[in-house]
C-alpha cells in the first residue's frame, strides 16, 4: 500500500517507471503548515472482505485500513490457512495517531460529550491495530510492536526472520505501517525537514524530504516449510544487520559509521562481499545531512567496488514513509529481483558528488542476484536487509 497504488501490480508498475505520488494533503487541514503535499493514499471506501465484524470495521483509523489491506494480499498470496498460530512483528511510529488527534479536536470542542473516546482511547494503542490484524485474518500467535523510528519496518522484518533463523518459528508475518498524521506533519514541518519544493534524494540541490503514508507485509517461511507445501516464493532474505550511532537526536554521524556496520553485518549474515549486491535501496530521504552520511557509508561499504553498484532511493516517488518504510523498501526490492529492473529516482537530477556509486534516474532493466535494502532513523537506529533472487 503506498500513493502510487494497492497492491503489488499496481506499485511494481510505479516503481519501475518512477512515477511521483505526491499531491495536496485532504486527509486534514495543511493550510497552516509551510508545506501543503504529501504522497497520500487514494483509500478505497470500504476495506476488503476479511473476518472483522461491520462494526470493527467502522473503528478502523486510516493507518489500520492500510496495515489490513497490505496484509491480506499478503495473506492470500502466501496460502496460509486462517487458525493458524504464527508471530506477529510489526513496525511502525505513530500507530493510531490520528484517533489520537480526533479524542483532542473532540475533547476540547465538545468537552462533555463522550461518545466514541473511550473507543479513541482504546484503539490508539498501536498493538490494537496488531489485534485487529490477527482478527480480520482469523490467526493467533505471540505479537510484537517495534517502535524504532524510520528502522521500524525493517527490524520487525530483520527480527522475523532471526525467530525463523534460529527455529523458534517456521512462519512469521512481517511489516510496517504508517498513516499520514496531522501532528507527526506539522512535528517534521516545524523542524524545517520537509521539502519546499520537491524531495530529490542524493541530488546536490536536495532541501528535505517528503512525507508520504502505506503499508508492507511479508510472509517470512523456513525454507523447508514452504517447499514442503509447494508454496510460490518470491525471494529469499538472506542478510539482517543493526546498528546504533548515539550520535545524535535527529542527525545521524557525518561518517555513517553506524550505517557501514549494520551493511556489513547483513553481509556477514548473509555469507555475500559487497560487489554481490547488484542493488542497493538507500534510505535517501532527500535532507542535505542523511543522504551526504548514507552515502559515505555506501562507498565505505562496497569499497574499490562502489563504481559498480547501482542505487537508488524511492521516497523521491512515495516520500517517506516513517515505520513502514523498511518494510515497502524490502518489498520493491523483492519486485526488483522478481521482474529485473531498477527502480529510478527521476526526481533527482544533479547528482551530488559524494555519490562514488551508480545512481539510477530513469528506468532501467537489470539482473540482479541480491539487493539490499537501508532504513536509518532518529536517534541513529540503522537497519539493513539483504534479499537474493530465488532460483
Amino acid at each position: 500500500m503506498t500513493a502510487l497504488g494497492i497492491g503489488w501490480g499496481p506499485n511494481a508498475e510505479g516503481f519501475r517507471a518512477g512515477r511521483n505520488a505526491f499531491r495536496p494533503i485532504t486527509a486534514f487541514d495543511a493550510s497552516r503548515q509551510r508545506v501543503k503535499s504529501a504522497a497520500e493514499i487514494n483509500l478505497p471506501a470500504k476495506p476488503p472482505a476479511t473476518k472483522l465484524s461491520p462494526r470493527q470495521e467502522a473503528r478502523l483509523d486510516r493507518a489500520a485500513r492500510q496495515l489490513i489491506m497490505a496484509a491480506a494480499e499478503c495473506w492470500q498470496g502466501a496460502g496460509w490457512e486462517s487458525s493458524a498460530t504464527l508471530p506477529l512483528v510489526l513496525g511502525t511510529t505513530s500507530g493510531g495517531m490520528t484517533l489520537g488527534e480526533d479524542y483532542l479536536k473532540q475533547a476540547e470542542a465538545r468537552p462533555h460529550d463522550r461518545r466514541r473516546q473511550p473507543t479513541r482511547v482504546s484503539h490508539y494503542q498501536c498493538q490494537r491495530q496488531a489485534l485487529l490484524l490477527m482478527d480480520a485474518l482469523g490467526f493467533t500467535g505471540p505479537l510484537t510492536v517495534i517502535a524504532n523510528a524510520c528502522a521500524s519496518g525493517a527490524n520487525a522484518i530483520g527480527h522475523a526472520f532471526e525467530l525463523i533463523r534460529t527455529g523458534q518459528s517456521e512462519r512469521a508475518l512481517a511489516g510496517g505501517f504508517d498513516g499520514l498524521s496531522e501532528l507527526v506533519f506539522a512535528g517534521f514541518d516545524s523542524l524545517q525537514a520537509l521539502s519546499p519544493t520537491i524531495c530529490r534524494p542524493f541530488d546536490s540541490r536536495r532541501d528535505g524530504l517528503g512525507l508520504g503514508e502505506g503499508a508492507a507485509v511479508l510472509a517470512l517461511e523456513s525454507l523447508y516449510s514452504a517447499s514442503r507445501r509447494g508454496a510460490h516464493i518470491l525471494g529469499e532474505l538472506v542478510g539482517y544487520g543493526a546498528a546504533t550511532d548515539v550520535h545524535h537526536l535527529t542527525q545521524p554521524h557525518p561518517e555513517g559509521r553506524a550505517a557501514v556496520q549494520s551493511m556489513q553485518q547483513a553481509c556477514r549474515v548473509a555469507r555475500v562481499e559487497p560487489r554481490q549486491v547488484g542493488y542497493v535501496n538507500a534510505h535517501g530521504t532527500g535532507t542535505p545531512l542523511n543522504d551526504a552520511a548514507e552515502a559515505a557509508a555506501i562507498n565505505c561499504w562496497a569499497g574499490t567496488d562502489a563504481t559498480k553498484l547501482s542505487v537508488s532511493s524511492t521516497k523521491g516517488s512515495i516520500g517517506h514513509l516513517l515505520g513502514a518504510a523498511g518494510a515497502v523498501e524490502a518489498a520493491v526490492c523483492l519486485m526488483a529481483l522478481q521482474g529485473n529492473w531498477l527502480p529510478p529516482s527521476p526526481a533527482t537530477e544533479q547528482i551530488d558528488p559524494c555519490c562514488q556509486f551508480d545512481y539510477v534516474t530513469s528506468p532501467r532493466d537489470a539482473r540482479l542476484d541480491y539487493a539490499l535494502t537501508n532504513s536509518f532513523g532518529f536517534g541513529g537506529a540503522n537497519a539493513s536487509l539483504i534479499f537474493r533472487r530465488w532460483r
